[in-house]
């Protein structure tokens, strides 16, 4: 059975001078969190926007990822530390979003630095939402040990 996750958005206006409140309809996580056109192609300014959570889902996902291989591998971290930057451009006069560029720093005791990015590699690969996102969207991994 799929496991299903549902967000909402309650948008007033319209796209440049509107506002919308987004919400965690499924686990309840947060709610009414500010989001703008603004936020999303000029300053955050305390709101949040689509690539944002676009981001956090693919920092979660690989942070998962990632340290199910590791321990597949025989070498489960201490700890990692996950960010992703994604960018969100025009291509051909087209708001895309065309990256995410993940960067991990981990304590994997025992582990060699050529191995932990050879892993990081085939975590980025099996990630869920990196799968989403292949073929659409240039995916890359940095990982270093700390």
């Amino acid at each position: 059975m799929a496991a299903i996750r549902r967000a909402t958005v309650k948008w007033i206006g319209d796209l440049a001078s509107g506002s919308g409140q987004l919400s965690a309809s499924t686990s309840g996580a947060f709610s009414t969190l500010p989001v703008t056109w603004a936020s999303r192609t000029e300053r955050a300014d305390g709101r949040t926007s689509p690539e944002e959570l676009l981001a956090a889902a693919h920092a979660s996902c690989f942070s998962m990822a990632f340290s199910s291989e590791l321990a597949k591998a025989g070498s489960p971290p201490e700890h990692l530390e996950v960010s992703s930057e994604v960018a969100f451009d025009r291509i051909d006069g087209n708001w895309t979003v065309v990256s995410s560029k993940l960067t991990v720093r981990g304590r994997v005791p025992g582990m060699a630095k050529d191995r932990f990015r050879a892993i990081a590699g085939q975590a980025k690969d099996a990630c869920p939402i990196s799968r989403a996102l292949a073929g659409n969207v240039a995916l890359s991994v940095d990982a270093a040990l700390e």
